[in-house]
């Protein structure tokens, strides 16, 4: 692309800097007389970003002012989140991309840098795609939602968008992926939510969602486009429907390096916050008895991940491992004899004559039948893990694992402060949102957060900088383990996990774990001379350079 003006620089976010423009580049590119005479530092200009964020109430306030940011320049959005990683990762992503989807329609004023394809006009796709590479052709990254299964908030169509701009921000934030490799996708198929088909500012298609074959069809006609037009790319999949991010697994991952993150990526961060427990108890994986309370994608996803982790230490087959796990969905403990169970959950799903004689409803039911281990919350049921449960749980394991999971924070199944004060601080906790770090009885416990930011942008760097064939469950159990390592569990009340304020350090740690794993199953399609350097090479710092 050729550029003739100041204003061609200016208004692309990858190219401009605003104040930060030098002497010299604004005689040579035209930018005299568009900018104020000071010029900047980066440094300075992020102050004044950071006292801007400052004087704004609202989370959701906050997003939108670094999205307006992210949309002028790149460059100085990443030095600022970076900078203030603890403090503005939750304002970029979970929780508050929750909220900015919900108002995505309603505060829309500019497309955001993203892909629109629209599902009900598939003679269009290659035109859309290829409208795209005209100015950016060089992709490694791609972050595909069609906004079905939004965090915990359900079916929002195309306002999904955000999701996957917030997950690409993530991934440069935390694994520096170059921001001008990366592309977000939103497939538009449709909605099911009342109250945005009756929206008349809603942005997407009015219209139901496509019948499952004729979304298959489509999905099928995408991913062959996007791997024409962008050959290099891994496609990570993100907030679909879980039968449909299922079936697209399934499709797809021996054929292409692809990965879905509500399945692979939490059930990967549930096998780290698993191992960390496990250093504490010193209960081995093969002597847990794991409830997972919600069967969705993800529960499937955390069964299947510790599972293949237990099958791995223990040479186990997949039945006897799987008796396990325990999952629970709306109806209670999964049977065999229940109708709508998904592939997934019927692969985990406990014959119903062993449990003819024992309740299985409720939770507490559950609990009481079988004393759990460790209990696993995936579910968006405010408050599910009550006192009288986590009670019945600690009286029969010395020091309970309890991981309430879902996000954002008014969904968890339980907080970190009430579940040290119905254990006497023997609970080891992980939570999926944030959680302050809470005294109790003159110990202050520091809670770790199983945050997939933590293991998903560097699985991708380590598929990336080896160009991986396939993206294996080596890999994600590679990325696992290197999270795990990044801690020490010895001190009492230390977290379990990373905190994110050590996000490049622990992202550079999974990547190299994630490629030289891929090395060793000889699914790589490059040689790399130090598999460090390699990794470290790639990793895009937020500087500004000469235009």
């Amino acid at each position: 692309m050729t550029l003739k003006s100041g204003f061609d620089y200016m208004n692309n976010p990858l190219l401009n800097k605003g104040t930060a423009f030098t002497s010299e580049e604004r005689l040579n590119y035209k930018l005299e007389g568009l900018l104020p005479p000071i010029i900047e530092t980066i440094e300075q200009q992020a102050l004044r970003i950071e006292n801007q964020l400052e004087n704004l109430e609202s989370p959701l306030h906050k997003h939108q002012l670094l999205t307006n940011l992210y949309n002028e320049n790149r460059t100085l959005y990443y030095y600022v989140v970076t900078k203030n990683v603890s403090e503005y990762l939750p304002i970029i992503y979970t929780p508050t991309i929750g909220d900015a989807v919900i108002h995505y329609h309603t505060d829309y004023t500019a497309p955001d840098e993203a892909l629109f394809i629209d599902a009900f006009t598939p003679e269009k796709l290659r035109a859309s795609v290829e409208n795209y590479a005209q100015n950016n052709p060089n992709i490694d990254m791609i972050v595909i939602t069609d906004g079905e299964g939004v965090l915990g908030i359900g079916d929002w169509g195309v306002n999904g968008v955000k999701i996957a701009v917030g997950k690409l921000a993530v991934y440069t934030v935390a694994a520096g992926l170059s921001p001008d490799r990366v592309l977000p996708v939103v497939i538009d198929a449709g909605t099911n939510n009342k109250t945005l088909l009756e929206d008349s500012r809603y942005l997407g298609n009015k219209r139901p969602r496509l019948s499952e074959s004729d979304y298959d069809t489509f999905i099928a006609q995408f991913v062959e486009v996007m791997s024409d037009v962008f050959p290099s790319a891994i496609l990570h999949w993100e907030d679909f429907g879980r039968a449909n991010a299922s079936r697209i697994l399934h499709n797809y991952r021996d054929k292409i390096c692809t990965f879905n993150d509500d399945i692979q990526g939490t059930g990967a961060m549930v096998v780290a916050a698993a191992l960390a427990t496990i250093n504490v108890s010193n209960i081995p994986l093969n002597k847990q008895k794991i409830i997972i309370f919600g069967a969705g994608t993800a529960g499937i996803g955390i069964a299947d991940q510790l599972s293949g982790q237990l099958m791995r230490e223990t040479g186990l087959p997949f039945e006897i491992a799987k008796k396990h796990f325990y999952l629970m969905d709306r109806s209670g403990l999964v049977l065999d004899n229940m109708t709508d169970l998904t592939d997934g959950q019927k692969k985990y799903a406990h014959q119903a004559s062993d449990w003819a004689s024992v309740p299985t409803d409720t939770l507490e039911h559950l609990v009481e039948a079988i004393h759990p281990t460790m209990l696993i919350g995936c579910s968006g049921v405010t408050g599910a893990f009550k006192e009288s449960i986590v009670k019945k749980m600690a009286e029969h394991t010395e020091r309970p694992a309890i991981l309430p999971l879902s996000n954002p924070t008014k969904l968890a199944e339980a907080t970190a402060a009430d579940l040290i004060k119905w254990t006497d601080g023997k609970a080891l906790i992980v939570t999926g949102s944030p959680s302050k770090p809470v005294t109790y009885q003159n110990i202050t416990y520091e809670i770790g957060q199983a945050n997939n930011a933590l293991l998903y942008p560097g699985l991708g760097l380590g598929a990336l900088v080896t160009r991986s064939k396939f993206i294996t469950d080596g890999m994600l159990a590679a990325a696992s383990s290197a999270v795990s390592d990044q801690i020490s569990t010895n001190e009492l009340g230390a977290a379990l996990l990373p905190h994110v304020r050590t996000l490049r350090e622990t992202s550079r740690a999974v990547a190299i774990a994630v490629a030289n794993q891929a090395i060793k199953e000889n699914i790589h399609q490059v040689e790399l001379a130090s598999v460090t350097k390699a990794v470290e090479r790639e990793m895009w710092q937020p500087t500004y350079k000469g235009v």
